[in-house]
C-alpha cells in the first residue's frame, strides 16, 4: 500500500497565542482549527476505509459496537453525540452490506439490538491497520496524541454541559 502525503500549505500559521488573539483572525479560532483538523482527518481517513468497502460514519459506529455488543441504536447514537435518526440509516447500510445484523431485544420487546456479523468482526483487524497508519501519518508524540485527544474530549464534555 503506497500512501501520498498532501503538500502542507505555503502560507505561514500566524495565529496569536494565549491573551493576543484577535476576535475576527480565522487563524485565531479554535472552532476553525477544530474544523480543519476534522476535515483534515476525514479526508485522510477516506480512501482507506474505501479499500475496506466503509465510509468514516459506518467506521465511527463500527468502533462503537467492537468495543461492545450487542447494542442498541440509542446506545450507538449516545456514544457518538448523533440523534438516533441519524445513526439509522448508517445501521441499514452496514446490514445491506452484511456487517451487522438487527436482533431482537430480549428485555424490551419493541427495541431491537444491532449485533456483528462474522463479517463485520473481521473488518476489525483491517481497520486497526488503518488506525496505525494514521497515527504514523499524524507525525504525533504517542503522549502528545493522549494529551490532544483528552483535551478535546474535555471540551467535547464541557461544550455540551452547557446545552
Amino acid at each position: 500500500m503506497v500512501f501520498q502525503v498532501a503538500p502542507q500549505s505555503k502560507k505561514p500559521r500566524t495565529a496569536s497565542v494565549g491573551s493576543h488573539v484577535q476576535a475576527g483572525r480565522l487563524g485565531d479560532q479554535l472552532c476553525f482549527a477544530l474544523y480543519a483538523a476534522t476535515n483534515a482527518m476525514t479526508r485522510a481517513y477516506r480512501p482507506l476505509l474505501a479499500e475496506i468497502g466503509l465510509t468514516y460514519p459506518q467506521y465511527l459506529v463500527l468502533l462503537v459496537m467492537w468495543e461492545r455488543q450487542p447494542c442498541r441504536l440509542g446506545e450507538i447514537a449516545e456514544e457518538l453525540h448523533l440523534a438516533t435518526h441519524a445513526v439509522s440509516p448508517i445501521i441499514d447500510r452496514l446490514e445491506t452490506l452484511g456487517v451487522v445484523r438487527r436482533i431482537e431485544d430480549e428485555t424490551d420487546g419493541r427495541a431491537v439490538k444491532v449485533e456483528l456479523t462474522k463479517s463485520g468482526r473481521a473488518l476489525e483487524a483491517k481497520a486497526a491497520a488503518i488506525q496505525e497508519e494514521m497515527r504514523c501519518r499524524s507525525a504525533l508524540d504517542p503522549n502528545a496524541a493522549d494529551d490532544l485527544r483528552m483535551t478535546i474530549h474535555a471540551l467535547v464534555d464541557n461544550l455540551l454541559a452547557e446545552q
